[in-house]
């Protein structure tokens, strides 16, 4: 039993290996080229609220949400809500460019 174990131990230890190898160059779903990602999105939002009114200073982002092109805009969009902590009910939206960050708008949420 002892010989079997440490053949089939070997065995995975070398699949593992070929795999890692064959997917090393595999692009990583959660970091897509094509736009900057959810946390850097969340806090460039905040900078920029903050830079446009110093009403938003201290505040952070509570929520981010991607927007593809087509869904209620003409460019793939960050859809993020900023708002101070402890939460007040009284946060705004900032939409940023998916592929640069770029600010597209700010508003109030809608209900």
């Amino acid at each position: 039993m002892n010989r079997n174990f440490a053949l089939v131990y070997t065995g995975w230890i070398l699949l593992c290996g070929v795999l890692f190898l064959a997917f090393s160059g595999a692009e990583d779903p959660s970091r897509r080229r094509d736009r900057i990602l959810s946390n850097d999105a969340g806090a460039r939002a905040a900078v920029i609220a903050a830079q446009r009114d110093p009403r938003y200073r201290g505040y952070e982002a509570v929520h981010v949400a991607y927007a593809g092109r087509g869904e209620g805009g003409r460019e793939a969009r960050w859809v993020v809500l900023i708002d101070r902590v402890p939460h007040s009910g009284r946060g705004v939206v900032v939409e940023l460019r998916a592929s640069d960050g770029a600010l597209l708008g700010m508003r109030p949420p809608r209900d």
